[in-house]
């Protein structure tokens, strides 16, 4: 099932993609006696979407044909929502950019970082340049929705715990975190340094992970790409590794890595695209504009 987080009348409401076409929660609600959640961290929060998407798989994909919609090309879309406990991101997880940027094989675990809720932004929501940075990079990655409370899962037991993925954009103020590796928090965590959504796909939706592809894109062309089969540390391990480290819960976001970074400037846009989703898109400002 394919959900996202649309905006109508000044309101960030859930919704259910079906063949481009999307229909409010509210409005499934309605027609079919439900008590859904009408925002999708709350759908996570209370523990309701494998309630909603085995509706969807015995007799919702059909009904929604009759519900009313609009073309999800006219849509204005949102985050998948705004304040998530946890936003986590692992770093240089495909084996030829970890190579690239350290120049020698990778670590035996994974490199990671957290990310503010004050740099989430949205769909078309601008990316902002901070005035203390001169080098700013973006990168396209596949993120993971967690679904349901977990500590300490084993990776076999993973999938189970995930409600599903969506696209991602990692900025980093490349010149601060080059002056000291140290700085990586730092130059991690302005304002706009955290893009996510439009679609959540369930995992459900995936045979095989590994096939996902991801790419980075700058003004239109695509500028690196890759498949998860490439990754060194895969979905699933990445979610039990957090979960030995941490409690995750429902609505967490864990980033797994980019193909390859890409410098923003004033006036570029940055895209998300991975296969299945609407790409996600982000226009870029100058610190002065």
């Amino acid at each position: 099932m394919k959900l996202a987080t649309v905006i109508k009348e000044g309101k960030e409401m859930a919704a259910v993609v079906s063949d481009d076409r999307v229909i409010l929660v509210q409005q499934i609600n309605e027609y079919e006696d439900k008590n859904w959640s009408t925002d999708l961290f709350g759908l996570l929060q209370n523990d309701q979407l494998s309630d909603m998407v085995n509706w969807y798989k015995n007799e919702g994909r059909n009904k929604l044909h009759h519900f009313p919609s609009f073309l999800a090309e006219e849509g204005q879309f949102g985050p998948l929502y705004r304040q998530p406990r946890k936003i986590w991101g692992v770093g240089m997880n495909y084996m030829a950019k970890a190579i690239e940027l350290s120049g020698q094989p990778p670590e035996e675990e994974p490199v990671i970082f957290m990310k503010p809720d004050t740099s989430l932004i949205g769909p078309e929501e601008a990316i902002k340049l901070p005035a203390q940075s001169n080098e700013v990079t973006a990168e396209a990655e596949l993120a993971i929705i967690i679904g349901k409370t977990c500590k300490n899962v084993e990776e076999m037991a993973a999938p189970s715990f995930v409600a599903g993925f969506t696209t991602s954009l990692d900025m980093t103020a490349k010149d601060i975190h080059a002056k000291n590796p140290r700085f990586m928090q730092r130059s991690k965590s302005f304002d706009t340094f955290f893009s996510f959504g439009p679609y959540l796909i369930t995992a459900d939706e995936y045979e095989d992970v590994k096939m996902i592809y991801v790419e980075t894109v700058l003004n239109g062309e695509v500028s690196h790409r890759n498949v998860v089969a490439n990754m060194m540390y895969q979905p699933w391990y990445i979610v039990s590794f957090f979960s030995q480290i941490m409690t995750l819960y429902p609505g967490d976001v864990i980033m797994t890595g980019t193909p390859g970074s890409v410098v923003i400037r004033n006036g570029d846009v940055v895209e998300c695209r991975i296969n299945g989703f609407k790409a996600l898109r982000n226009p870029v400002l100058g610190a002065n504009s």
